[in-house]
């Protein structure tokens, strides 16, 4: 006998993976709060079949109804063997037109033989016609008390709104792997085959979450193996690559041994190229869960990527030989990159050009014969950003501008800049006052104190720039051409500019 049907569930105990289903319906069954209509769906092989069996024994049995079926009366015994008169299964697929239910219609007029309710099981019930809802539609909303309506499907969405509504509706889940593998052990054990727990996990695997798949294809694996369930046996007969040629494989990628997996590709040509990458996949996501150290999530995350383009390639590609390649040599390249974090580290770790000037000394008020550079002083990151800028303006900052102090917002400086040097300061004091602010502040503001002088002297770069004369009045800090203003009124432009906006009044203002 078939493994799927000789450990076929008979008690909601022996359920696998459905314990919020069996829970609902046993305190149902312990409460007496029946309903006249279920719908079970879910994915094949998770149960919905064998639940409604076991549910319409407990509703039968003598001492019922129970979530715990005696198993020793007669309504028992005649529902384990499936010959129970009351018990009533149809397939939907192959009873689907109107005439069927009719007849199903016709059964729910009369009253259960020797049981408590007359129970109908239709399995597959989204096959059923239009006409043939419509006309169950009644029957299912209100059915005679004695009956009761147990609907199983895989595909609950093609299932009218209006049977939904008249039914309660209970979802079977996919079960787990691990489920699957503890009822595998179970029953091998049982049956006295040896088995490794690998080939335990590739089968599991392979039945998607289907307990019934799984034991068909266990019980073609205990056939193929000669009475042993293998790692070896189970790859073969389901046409698997082995994981430890997976494992090996990665190892080739990691080691940069382009030669070994060129080789390797041809050895994989007799598997499906999809099917590969299915299982490096699966290896990868083993290796994350189980925090192997020779990936980091970096590496996991371009895996992925990569072998995930690598199967939609596939299906635009006519040469799956060539994509499973192609996808290899490009998971090899992916080891190289190198994440942010260490770029960084990198960039950081490497000695920072020096600017070819020596610094000069920075002088204070109270140091003014003795003094020392200080490290990272404000003047200098300006002296510094200046270089950075431009070179030359750099150089001839430095050396014409000698820091004083700096207080309240005003920095004061001594500029005396040479012939070379004048020019470009003068040009350059925009740059100059930006860097200024964003070294000492947005409002810094610049005062230049001069050593007495006469105004035979050459004027600095900060006159220049800031008051457009070479000698500054005490009083007012103005240069004496600006406080001159009759030169300027006969300006011919200044005159034409009167004519043309019929101007009044002129006022002069000083530059700031």
């Amino acid at each position: 006998m078939a493994l799927a049907l000789k450990y076929r569930p008979k008690r909601f105990e022996d359920l696998i993976g459905q314990e919020a289903v069996t829970q609902t319906l046993q305190r149902a069954l312990d409460t007496k709060n029946l309903s006249h209509a279920y719908l079970f769906s879910g994915l094949r092989g998770s149960g919905k079949t064998s639940t409604a069996r076991i549910f319409s024994k407990a509703l039968i049995c003598d001492g019922g109804p129970t979530s715990s079926p005696c198993e020793t009366c007669e309504n028992c015994q005649a529902a384990n063997e499936g010959r129970h008169i009351d018990i009533i299964e149809m397939d939907a697929a192959s009873n689907r037109k109107i005439d069927d239910i009719r007849d199903l219609i016709e059964h729910t007029k009369y009253k259960p033989s020797s049981a408590r309710y007359k129970i109908f099981i239709i399995d597959e019930v989204h096959m059923l016609t239009k006409e043939a809802f419509n006309a169950l539609l009644k029957t299912l909303e209100e059915p005679p008390e004695f009956v009761k309506f147990i609907l199983a499907t895989t595909d609950p969405l093609k299932l009218p709104a209006t049977i939904l509504s008249r039914t309660q509706h209970f979802r079977f889940k996919k079960i787990a792997q691990r489920d699957i593998v503890h009822h595998l052990e179970h029953i091998l054990n049982l049956e006295n085959v040896e088995y490794e727990p690998e080939a335990l996990q590739i089968l599991a695997r392979s039945g998607s979450g289907s307990l019934r798949d799984t034991l068909t294809l266990l019980d073609q694996a205990i056939t193929f193996g000669k009475n042993r369930v293998s790692v070896e046996a189970v790859t073969n007969m389901l046409g698997l690559v082995d994981p430890k040629k997976i494992e090996a494989l990665f190892d080739m990628i990691l080691r940069q041994d382009k030669e070994a997996i060129l080789q390797t590709v041809q050895e994989l040509r007799d598997y499906e190229a999809q099917m590969v990458l299915d299982e490096m996949l699966i290896f990868l996501k083993n290796q994350l869960f189980s925090k192997n150290s020779t990936f980091s999530m970096m590496l996991y995350e371009r895996f992925f990527k990569i072998l995930s383009d690598g199967k939609n390639l596939l299906f635009v590609s006519g040469d799956d030989e060539f994509v499973l390649m192609i996808t290899l040599m490009k998971l090899m390249e992916a080891t190289k990159i190198k994440s942010v974090e260490e770029l960084i580290e990198e960039f950081e770790s490497k000695e920072t050009p020096t600017i070819s000037h020596t610094p000069p000394p920075i002088q204070t008020n109270e140091q003014t014969k003795t003094s020392q550079p200080v490290q990272k002083d404000p003047f200098q990151r300006l002296i510094d950003k200046l270089y950075e800028r431009n070179y030359e303006l750099g150089e001839c900052f430095e050396k014409s501008v000698k820091f004083i102090d700096f207080s309240d917002n005003v920095l004061r400086w001594e500029s005396n800049p040479p012939a070379e040097c004048k020019e470009k300061l003068k040009h350059s004091y925009p740059t100059i006052r930006h860097f200024v602010q964003e070294v000492f502040g947005i409002d810094t503001k610049i005062v230049k104190v001069d050593p007495p002088k006469s105004c035979d002297e050459p004027s600095s770069m900060i006159e220049e720039a800031e008051f457009g004369g070479s000698c500054i009045q005490k009083e007012a800090g103005l240069s004496a051409k600006e406080m001159d203003g009759t030169n300027i009124l006969e300006d011919p432009f200044v005159r034409k500019a009167k004519e043309l906006f019929k101007a009044k009044k002129v006022v002069i203002k000083p530059k700031i």
